[in-house]
């Protein structure tokens, strides 16, 4: 959540050296078919057991206490959009701020993810400090900590790492170990598919050019997987981009000033319609490239694309997941994407639930007027 209280990073490999630098692909551990021996397994630990749970318990009572407080606004929200238990998105957009805050919008979308493999373009807030861009950032782990025990990283990793051009990516666990918009979407994921596997993806800053130069190759390499290994869209592999929407605010963000519309009640409620407007103009019914286009322009400086007009954390992970799912549907035929806002919410509204008693957990920034973040939830059938 913008400047946020320092994150406890639990390293999952003592003495294991995170290294930013491009590593082999004949380097990275070879998984499939492994039994866990040894030096076989690399796992992630975490970076954020403060905001999130990693617990099973943390988990259960999350659970419990969202569908105590707000579990019939979720389902009245999802029965007025048309969703039922049994459908599943081929892509969503969800939130990756603290449980407490972001409360019923994270159920809210990723209960309807119930693919098998899910591959998650997360946003490396961090990536300018260690000189990434301009490509993607995969990671070498073969499991990542989940409450209830490690969730498998996809072998279908290697495959698209093979498959995609050299320029278009590189390995770095150190920005994956420090970076918590993957992470957030586990344990909710785990929690209704306790088989699920994931395929981590962080997307640095990029221009939008050079986000759908690499969003062609990549939905190239899923579709040529897809059609070896017969799987099918939603059901066996879904895509999900990471974001926080607007960080607002003139307190708490280093020395920026976010505060577009000024800190009253006044200019909270235009905050609040300038957001409504950006969801509706990008992500409301059928997906078009040029709506994918007018999110970054709404979001992405005018001069200089590493800049903000607007402050959605995934101002790069939005859009580039948004172009792979597009391309996807173009090669494989398949019908229009079409996107369904579930929901929005901001850290000042109250959803927030408590969490303060659940093992160490709590909120690793303030909620006021004049520092706060808003949620969207958005799935595409």
């Amino acid at each position: 959540m913008g400047e946020r209280i320092p994150r406890f990073v639990v390293p999952a490999n003592a003495g294991t050296q995170c290294r930013s630098d491009q590593q082999p692909l004949d380097s990275l551990p070879a998984f499939a078919g492994t039994k866990g021996r040894g030096n076989d397994v690399r796992r992630r630990g975490l970076a954020d057991v403060v905001g999130f749970a990693h617990l099973a318990r943390q988990m259960d009572a999350i659970v419990q206490r969202i569908a105590a407080q707000d579990g019939a606004k979720l389902e009245d929200l999802l029965e007025r959009n048309g969703v039922s238990a049994g459908d599943r998105w081929r892509m969503a957009i969800a939130p990756h701020d603290d449980y407490a805050y972001a409360g019923y919008l994270y159920p809210l979308v990723l209960r309807n993810v119930k693919a098998r493999t899910v591959i998650v373009f997360g946003v490396a807030h961090k990536a300018r400090q260690l000189g990434l861009e301009d490509q993607l950032i995969f990671e070498a782990f073969t499991r990542w900590s989940g409450p209830y025990s490690d969730v498998k990283v996809s072998p279908l990793r290697e495959r698209l790492m093979r498959t995609l051009p050299k320029h278009a990516w590189r390995v770095s666990d150190e920005m994956h170990e420090i970076e918590h918009s993957v992470e957030a979407k586990i344990p909710f994921l785990q929690h209704y598919n306790r088989s699920v596997e994931i395929v981590p993806i962080l997307v640095p800053c990029m221009s939008y050019a050079r986000m759908d130069e690499l969003a062609l190759p990549l939905a190239n390499a899923i579709s040529a997987i897809m059609t070896d290994e017969g799987l099918e869209w939603g059901r066996d592999l879904a895509l999900v981009s990471s974001t926080d929407a607007v960080h607002y605010g003139d307190q708490g963000w280093g020395d920026r000033d976010f505060a577009f519309y000024g800190c009253s009640a006044e200019g909270y409620a235009a905050a609040l319609d300038h957001e409504q407007q950006i969801m509706s103009d990008c992500f409301d019914g059928e997906l078009q490239p040029e709506r994918i286009e007018r999110f970054t322009r709404y979001t992405l400086a005018d001069h200089d694309h590493r800049e903000y007009k607007w402050t959605w954390c995934g101002r790069y992970s939005v859009p580039f997941g948004l172009l792979v799912g597009w391309h996807l549907q173009q090669m494989r035929r398949a019908p229009s994407l079409h996107g369904t806002i579930l929901g929005y919410a901001t850290s000042l509204d109250d959803q927030r639930i408590e969490v303060k008693d659940l093992d160490g957990m709590g909120v690793t920034a303030p909620a006021t007027m004049r520092h706060w973040v808003g949620y969207a939830a958005v799935g595409f059938r």
